[in-house]
């Protein structure tokens, strides 16, 4: 079997394994049920389903079947101990399946919860694949079999003209090593972050833009889940503390400034160990903030069409339907631009770090 037919193999496995389990189903009659179909449309309650995460992976609904992708759940119970099945189970959150539920309300809404025979509720262990983590794995994947055959390229044609996806990715590569590697860290270190730099840059530019993408297996919204985000900043924040040299820590624990700075009251000491904290925290925030906000606008002036027809009937939407689509192709195109904008930035950011707490003292 060849290279390229292993490549199609894996990305037929993973096509498949995503669309085999696809559920439609018609809800049965339930006092939540009843309130969700009602005539009055939810738009807060429409735009956050579209933002969070999910056990389930919707993609379209018609009347009253819904149609969707379930995912794995994966829970660990104090009471009963480990358990996995489909969120199929769920029957999209109106059934309950060996005790486990889908909270509608309260402290764990959204959240997978478990009521004993007592009655008594408690959240188990959720290590389940939600939406974003999926969405992040076929990110991954699409990635890596992506700079594979980008790299297989590049070593057959060492001495020809780039070709395929060498075509796409070498323009990338070289203005993330020529543009921030070498200017923030230094021509003689930017080599031993280069590969995470990089590594960063795309896998955080793809689920930028894979999130615009209103289509299966597509749209989910990985970059504007802050747990996501905080995982890239703690990536950054553990380089960053484990590369810093004797200069680096003496900065943050004696800075060279006046000493009645420093004495009585260690205030440059408190605020440059302040700064280790809020330098990964402000990665994290803006990157969620930037990418949720595209994705709220986006939603919202669509939310705009069933608002006025629910206001002034279905001829006010129709009206107001092109002004309201326009704006949002608007804000999709803006959003491709701040794809790019954020993954510069955070991988612009986490080099200035990488280069300050490797930087020799002059």
């Amino acid at each position: 079997m060849s290279e390229y037919t292993k490549y199609l193999f894996v990305v037929g496995l993973l096509i498949l394994g995503f669309l085999f389990p696809v559920s439609a189903r018609q809800d049965t009659t339930s006092v939540h049920h009843a309130a969700e179909e009602s005539s009055s449309f939810d738009a807060g309650k429409f735009v956050i389903d579209h933002v969070t995460d999910a056990h389930e992976w919707h993609i379209t609904s018609f009347g009253k079947t819904h149609i969707s992708v379930p995912l794995p759940v994966i829970i660990y119970s104090k009471n009963t101990g480990f358990h996995t099945f489909m969120s199929s189970r769920f029957h999209h959150g109106h059934s309950s399946y060996k005790g486990f539920s889908i909270a509608h309300e309260g402290e764990y809404e959204g959240k997978i919860i478990e009521t004993d025979a007592a009655g008594q509720i408690s959240k188990p262990y959720d290590f389940s694949v939600t939406k974003t983590v999926a969405g992040a794995i076929i990110a991954a994947l699409i990635l890596l079999i992506s700079l594979i055959l980008a790299a297989r390229t590049a070593k057959a044609s060492i001495n020809k003209a780039p070709s395929g996806m060498l075509n796409l990715f070498e323009p990338l590569i070289l203005f993330v090593r020529d543009e921030i590697a070498i200017p923030a860290i230094g021509v003689k270190k930017h080599e031993r972050y280069l590969p995470l730099l990089l590594t960063l840059f795309f896998f955080i530019l793809l689920n930028n833009l894979l999130g615009l993408i209103p289509l299966f297996p597509f749209g989910a919204n990985v970059t504007g889940n802050i747990a996501v985000t905080m995982v890239l900043a703690l990536f950054t924040f553990f380089v960053t503390t484990f590369s810093g040299n004797k200069h680096y820590w003496k900065e943050v624990f004696n800075p060279d400034v006046p000493w009645w700075m420093k004495f009585p009251i260690p205030l440059m000491p408190f605020v440059e160990f302040l700064g280790l904290i809020t330098k990964p925290f402000v990665l994290m925030v803006r990157l969620f903030a930037n990418m949720l906000a595209g994705h709220l606008i986006v939603t919202v002036f669509i939310c705009l069409i069933f608002i006025f027809s629910n206001l002034w009937g279905a001829i006010a939407g129709y009206i107001f339907s092109p002004v309201s689509v326009l704006f949002a192709v608007f804000i999709l195109l803006l959003d491709v631009l701040v794809s790019f904008i954020q993954a510069y930035v955070f991988t612009l950011l986490s080099a200035l770090y990488f280069g300050m707490a490797t930087a020799e003292h002059h």
